[in-house]
């Protein structure tokens, strides 16, 4: 009697350790998903949103520069119009641009002396 439970043991034993290595194999499949699961799954909570959130920073850092450049242009230009009003540059810019005088001045333009004509004859 004690032979045949020394051979179901043994029986059992060896059906046993394919049923143990099935389970650790697929014990190993199952955590081998389920980290992937994981890691896709902190990929969509962390990577693209941090992605997203640098791409962002990155645009209004880059608006916040155009705007400074705007505002400076706008301050020069508002600077040149407050220029622009005074009869001081009025009369300067009439003068150089459009060569107008007040009234009872004479306007004279100098002009540069005309070069004088030079032929060159070419040997037949």
């Amino acid at each position: 009697m004690s032979d045949e439970l020394d051979q179901r043991d043994d029986a059992a034993s060896a059906s046993s350790v394919p049923r143990r290595s099935r389970r650790a194999s697929w014990e190993k499949s199952t955590r081998i998903a389920i980290a992937s699961l994981a890691l896709i799954a902190g990929m969509f909570l962390f990577v693209f949103p941090t992605r997203s959130y640098l791409a962002q920073q990155r645009q209004v850092r880059t608006t916040r520069h155009s705007v400074e450049v705007l505002e400076a242009q706008n301050s020069e230009l508002a600077r040149e119009a407050r220029e622009l009003q005074s009869p001081s540059e009025i009369e300067r810019l009439a003068r150089v641009e459009f060569n107008m005088v007040l009234p009872g001045e004479q306007a004279y333009n100098v002009l540069p002396p005309a070069s004088a004509a030079t032929t060159t004859t070419t040997a037949p």
